[in-house]
């Protein structure tokens, strides 16, 4: 196809890598990045004419891009972006693309209560919806009111109820339809906050969040957040690092020293390296402990189905 027959602001053949905080993967066949939801339906309703499949992408902080790329529309929704706040209410309504921890920031300056946790999600609305997000105790179903949804089969938005999204541990109903090759996609959400707080008195919970993430996470090197599901009651990196896999390295893609349910990128680490370890990882805690360990990262592309030896 010619660049000329194209939507505006859709591209062929672009890098992926800078759109995942991982800094790996190949190329997308086509890339968008939406700045409206107008442009989305747009970009979105050309794809399925042309018979593509559309991958929604966020931040790219819990994917991992095969690094011989992607078919299809790759929709990167990062700059559709904005909140609308009702402070008598507590309701807060966020585009897909609003980076959560700017959210949490934007929420405890109103002075609305409930938020403070997403600041240690380097993620957007959109994927914390649809993987149902969480971490100190608390995730997304419990503040979540209602999604607005693009079908892009018809191109239209509609609402479903925080109640039908079958929220479960990291999961939604939007991930039981990632498969499909053209699914739903997160255009907005709604949240719901408690009113009438101090600002700075959030804020100061945001940052003793954020000191605690630092102390206990690799935050200076790009990673794709935690790799593995908890099985709970049990958690995944306690199972990790007990099996002295901690500091384990493929090519320039290690186990974390800090934290053993991290995949860190040393510097030119390539999907395979961290797939590597994934698969690692996995064929020792069930060997050694009997336990299926699930990522909690999802996978964009083509990988090897096999466990692959080690690699340089």
């Amino acid at each position: 196809m010619s660049p000329a027959s194209l939507p505006v602001d859709v591209r062929p053949s672009q890098p992926l890598a800078d759109l995942t905080s991982w800094k790996v993967g190949g190329t997308a066949e086509y890339l968008a990045l939406p700045r409206s939801v107008d442009q989305l339906a747009s970009m979105v309703q050309w794809a399925v004419a042309m018979g593509l499949t559309v991958h929604p992408i966020g931040a790219g902080s819990n994917l991992l891009i095969s690094d011989e790329g992607v078919q299809g529309l790759s929709l990167c929704l990062r700059r559709l972006q904005g909140v609308r706040f009702e402070p008598t209410t507590g309701m807060i309504e966020a585009y897909s693309g609003e980076h959560l921890p700017t959210l949490a920031r934007k929420a405890a300056r109103a002075g609305l209560h409930g938020l403070e946790w997403l600041a240690g999600i380097p993620g957007t609305i959109g994927g914390a919806v649809a993987m149902n997000a969480g971490c100190q105790g608390s995730c997304l179903a419990e503040r979540l009111v209602d999604v607005e949804l693009l079908d892009p089969s018809t191109g239209k938005c509609w609402r479903l109820r925080g109640q039908d999204m079958a929220f479960g541990y990291r999961h939604s109903l939007l991930q039981d339809m990632a498969a499909a090759q053209a699914p739903w996609i997160v255009v907005s959400a709604r949240l719901r906050t408690s009113p009438g707080h101090a600002p700075q008195n959030l804020l100061e919970i945001i940052k003793a969040n954020l000191s605690q993430r630092n102390r206990t996470q690799p935050c200076n090197l790009p990673s794709g957040g935690s790799v593995f599901r908890n099985p709970l009651p049990l958690k995944a990196g306690r199972l990790i690092e007990v099996l002295g896999l901690k500091g384990e390295r493929r090519g320039h893609a290690e186990i974390s020293t800090v934290h053993a349910n991290f995949i860190v990128n040393r510097g030119r680490a390539l999907a395979q390296h961290i797939q590597a370890l994934i698969h690692l990882v996995q064929d020792s805690v069930m060997r050694e402990k009997g336990i299926t360990l699930q990522t909690e990262i999802k996978h964009l592309g083509r990988f090897a189905q096999s466990s692959p030896g080690p690699l340089g």
